[in-house]
């Protein structure tokens, strides 16, 4: 089989931020059955870094896979001290080639560089592969909450790690 080409770029290309809206409510929908509050939910996240009503350093990236999208990552300011990991997504067809570890090591290093003492996330309970991810990185959970949302019963989880 031939070796594909991967690639980690800026999100800065036109149709960047509707494909991670796009993306995000299609493979949730295939994936956990999520309905499109969860879409909404999403679309308002990029619509925020689109405008970047929030003050700081922040920036997103997009994976590609022989020239074609297949995951992003977005790092967004929580507060002056820490940063927050938003939105990361693989798609299923890319999955097994490192994207996500790329995705989210692009993200700590830019949080990093941008002076972030701390990095946060929010996830649920069912995405295992990327609570492995964010293990492997040295992320802790710190809180944990059930929560009804997407058309589930969910549990919501907290990570944070140091920088």
């Amino acid at each position: 089989m031939a070796e594909r080409e991967v690639a980690i770029r800026p999100l800065d290309h036109p149709g960047d931020l509707g494909w991670v809206v796009m993306a995000h409510g299609d493979f949730y929908d295939r994936e956990f059955g999520w309905d499109t509050s969860f879409e909404a939910l999403v679309a308002r996240i990029v619509a925020d870094y689109a405008d970047a009503r929030e003050p700081g350093p922040q920036a997103a990236w997009i994976a590609e896979v022989d020239g074609v999208r297949a995951g992003c990552v977005f790092c967004v300011r929580a507060d002056n001290r820490t940063a927050k990991l938003r939105l990361l997504l693989v798609d299923p067809a890319a999955r097994g080639l490192g994207l996500g570890a790329r995705l989210v090591e692009e993200c700590l290093r830019f949080a990093r560089a941008a002076g972030y003492e701390a990095i946060t996330l929010w996830t649920n309970d069912v995405l295992g592969a990327a609570r492995r991810i964010y293990q492997k990185h040295g992320f802790e959970l710190v809180a944990e909450e059930p929560h009804d949302s997407f058309g589930h019963h969910l549990v919501g989880q907290t990570w944070q790690r140091h920088l």
